[in-house]
């Protein structure tokens, strides 16, 4: 076995492991490539051809599983939860919304949301509000 064979054979094993270690993909697409040039080292390819062939399997390893990979593994990071149905939703402002002074709160649906205006104005106690979106656990709000 020559240094090279030698080389992608550790190469195939140490991708595989990392592979096998990992949540998610990480190495497949690589360790592809490095059984490609394996095989060519087996079989006597010179050492650019076997570089050549990593290089180019792996990419199209990548660019072929890319969109399964997209499908199964990126999922949107935000999933809706009861939370969200308050978006959208009319809320009265029960303490001052200050978001310099780091106050405010609303009742929205029933239930009281720490608050912050979503342009940084001053709203007042008493008036009413549109929910926008939610972050972290603050009601992010905009005047009607």
């Amino acid at each position: 076995m020559t240094q090279t064979t030698i080389f992608w054979l550790v190469a195939v094993i140490a991708l595989g492991v990392v592979e096998a270690v990992t949540v998610g993909l990480v190495s497949v697409w690589f360790a592809l490539g490095a059984l490609a040039a394996l095989i060519s080292s087996l079989f006597g390819g010179p050492l650019w051809l076997q570089i050549v062939l990593f290089i180019v399997v792996s990419a199209l390893a990548l660019i072929i599983t890319r969109p399964l990979v997209k499908k199964y593994f990126n999922k949107e990071s935000h999933k809706p939860t009861n939370a969200d149905m308050v978006i959208g939703k009319e809320a009265q402002v029960t303490e001052t919304i200050d978001n310099l002074q780091g106050t405010g709160a609303v009742r929205c649906m029933g239930k009281e949301w720490t608050a912050r205006s979503e342009n940084g104005e001053t709203i007042l106690s008493g008036e009413t509000v549109t929910a926008v979106k939610i972050e972290g656990v603050k009601l992010i709000v905009r005047k009607l």
